[in-house]
């Protein structure tokens, strides 16, 4: 049953939740209760900085409307009740970061090679944004896109003029790593260990770049005769395919030990293109990423070489040959290994309440689809950010109440410590007090308030240590007729828990209110 509570004279959206699990909390009074479990769903948006599509939106901004940039789009999509970034930090062998291995990026400064003026470390203050915030930070790396055609010049700094052995030129103007060099693969690989060992993020995330799309060659083989030569010279006996498939199938199983041997906590997530191989389902046609790509993502997750999975599924409902549903329920049944299953949802469409509408609709699908841990990734942030019918719906819609990532049951878990709290009466209100000792391990807290049997809450920054909540409520109901009725109630109890950097929630502490 739903039900519209306002506070402060804001309707708000109450979910009720059954079969909510009774929770003792050994304090003084902490008393058992049956309380709604917080909501959990990744809500994720790529922010695209290739070709400077969503940040930043030019080459030539100063240090200080970078970091304004920045601030605007992390407070916006937090406002949307979004509670993942997904941050490219490395568009065409290069970086948005402090490296030792490659130069920083055009798309920063207008120059490869040139540091931003006055100094900072454009992805340590995405993360530190983020997560004051209380969002996650995926850093998202193009493994082997050597040179994009809005690249700028290829400087010297660039991997195509230090290590011309290890790329080939596309007819397109791209240039690329050869996916089956032994150099190329290790810089790649190293480039993500140096990320994940240096940086405190949530998150490494691919997307469909592997072997570059026929397009981007004018439809012509990959340039590889050579390196495909020497590997028959040394006996090899795969097919031509096979053997591109192999290199990155070896490439995706290291990259995910190598994040794990560094911080077993951190996510490894791809998003390769959404349908696997077209009649796969039967009714499926379009793009072969196994056959042209050379990307068998089937395999990577039937293996579990991931811990969360974005297919970008960016048809509509009703695309009869592409349906967002029908491969959402393929790709669902291939995940053999349960992890995580978010997929990317295409929002850049003309702005219009039917537009509108296929988000919330795909969202609510993917919620109904994949309950144990329901999520998707946003392509892109921008319409989020331009649109405002879009976000209204979505944040007055399914994204009303602010929710937790779902945990990772296979990670190194266990049950954070609980806050001791304090309540005090002030002018019709309730100020709800808390701490804990080791606060540092704490990224977010879930505030739980009940008015007469009806249990709400919300999330708050793990900065806050204090809360104001009303002492009555009106709500109104709309009933099972449709009939409308509006009624006051008391403020009964509250609760308190802390949850951590991986989304694991402690026992609350309750404390009862006395009116």
């Amino acid at each position: 049953m739903k039900i519209k509570r306002i506070i402060k004279t804001v309707t708000i959206l109450l979910v009720f939740f059954s079969g909510c699990s009774s929770v003792k909390v050994d304090q003084p009074e902490s008393i058992i209760q049956d309380i709604p479990k917080v909501e959990r769903e990744f809500r994720g948006a790529w922010i695209a900085t290739v070709a400077n599509i969503n940040w930043p939106s030019k080459r030539d901004l100063s240090t200080e409307e970078q970091k304004n940039e920045a601030i605007s789009i992390l407070d916006k999509l937090k406002g949307d009740n979004l509670n993942a970034i997904i941050f490219q930090a490395r568009p065409q062998c290069d970086a948005l970061y402090k490296s030792d291995l490659e130069p920083w990026s055009y798309y920063l400064t207008g120059i490869q090679g040139k540091a931003p003026d006055p100094y900072y470390d454009p992805l340590e203050f995405w993360i530190d944004e983020a997560h004051k915030r209380g969002m996650e930070l995926h850093v998202w790396l193009n493994p082997y896109r050597a040179h994009h055609t809005q690249g700028g010049e290829i400087s010297e700094y660039s991997v195509v003029k230090k290590h011309p052995d290890w790329v080939v030129s596309l007819k397109s103007g791209y240039w690329w790593l050869d996916p089956s060099k032994e150099e190329a693969q290790n810089h790649s690989f190293n480039v993500v260990m140096d990320i994940t060992r240096r940086y405190d993020i949530d998150g490494i995330h691919f997307d469909d770049y592997f072997y570059p799309y026929p397009s981007y060659n004018d439809d012509e083989d990959f340039p590889d005769q050579q390196s495909w030569n020497n590997y028959l010279a040394n006996g090899g006996s795969l097919s031509k395919a096979d053997w591109r498939r192999h290199n990155i199938n070896v490439f995706i199983q290291r990259i995910y030990t190598g994040i794990k041997q560094i911080k077993p906590n951190v996510k490894f997530g791809l998003s390769p293109f959404g349908i696997w191989r077209p009649k796969n389902p039967e009714s499926v046609e379009g793009f072969d990423q196994y056959d042209k790509l050379f990307a068998d993502a089937k395999l990577w997750i039937n293996e579990g070489w991931v811990d969360y999975w974005s297919p970008q599924l960016y048809w509509k409902i009703s695309s009869i040959q592409q349906s967002f549903p029908v491969l959402l329920g393929w790709w669902k049944n291939e995940n053999k290994k349960g992890k995580h299953f978010w997929p990317g949802i295409n929002i850049v469409r003309e702005n219009n309440e039917i537009n509108s509408q296929e988000a919330i609709n795909q969202i609510m699908i993917v919620r109904g689809m994949l309950p144990e841990s329901p999520g998707n990734i946003c392509w892109s942030a921008g319409p989020l950010l331009d649109f405002k019918e879009l976000s209204d719906a979505i944040v007055n819609g399914p994204y009303k109440r602010p929710a937790l990532i779902p945990k990772t049951n296979w990670f190194n878990n266990s049950i954070p410590k609980s806050p001791t709290v304090n309540i005090s009466n002030e002018n019709e209100k309730i100020r709800v007090r808390w701490d804990m000792e080791d606060k540092s391990k704490v990224f977010r807290w879930v505030i739980y308030f009940k008015y007469n049997n009806r249990w709400d809450y919300t999330i708050v920054n793990s900065d806050t240590f204090s809360y104001e909540i009303p002492l009555t409520s009106e709500y109104k109901f709309i009933n099972a007729d449709g009939e409308e009725i509006i009624g006051k109630f008391d403020l009964k109890e509250i609760a308190v828990s802390s949850v951590d950097r991986i989304s694991n929630e402690s026992l609350p502490t309750f404390r009862k209110v006395k009116q």
